[in-house]
């Protein structure tokens, strides 16, 4: 099972994460509680071994600054969160990063669709760490896709039952309150995630 958590802020959540094997770690660089600057996803980034994928999280910003954030911060992927258009992954496929289109379940579910490498399905109201149903989902993208949206350490096994991903994505289900990771979550959503 393939694991992001996302939203990471602090150099000591960053090490959590890697320590407890997550596969992706993903920075924030839009409106958001979690939100850093390209700079500070640097920084960030630089802790993070070659083996673990990071992501620079943006949702409808346009592509020349999405372009400008990943070279500064040096991520190796770039997420773009929302209605965006097939035209900004393709504005950005010559940057040399794997690109992720995060997205509710309404939207074209196969991975590659627009030129991704990787899919997220998030719940109908991203951010909201409400969980959905998730079984609904199941069966229907394609590729590598990621399960995102009310995930936590008590529901990963039963979310990863009902719908059948490739992997999941977890930002607020490894929270104390809005922004702030807690290392303890983190090692117990991995050890959930991955029975």
């Amino acid at each position: 099972m393939y694991v992001k958590i996302c939203g990471l802020s602090e150099p000591e959540h960053v090490a959590a994460a890697v320590e407890a094997g997550a596969d992706a770690i993903g920075f924030v660089m839009t409106r958001s509680p979690r939100r850093v600057t390209p700079e500070r996803a640097a920084e960030l980034a630089a802790l993070v071994p070659g083996h673990v994928l990071t992501v620079g999280v943006f949702r409808g910003e346009d592509p020349e600054t999405v372009r400008v954030a990943a070279l500064v911060s040096g991520v190796r992927a770039v997420q773009l969160h929302g209605k965006h258009p097939h035209g900004d992954f393709t504005a950005l496929k010559d940057l040399g990063r794997s690109l992720v289109r995060a997205v509710d379940a309404a939207a074209d579910l196969r991975c590659g669709a627009f030129d991704e490498d990787l899919l997220i399905v998030d719940a109908p109201h991203a951010g909201s760490g409400q969980p959905w149903d998730w079984a609904a989902v199941r069966g229907r993208p394609s590729g590598r896709w990621m399960l995102a949206g009310g995930l936590g350490p008590a529901n990963v096994a039963e979310a990863v039952a009902a719908a059948a991903p490739w992997g999941v994505d977890v930002s607020s289900g490894v929270e104390t309150s809005p922004g702030v990771k807690d290392p303890a979550l983190i090692a117990a959503f991995l050890a959930a995630a991955r029975p």
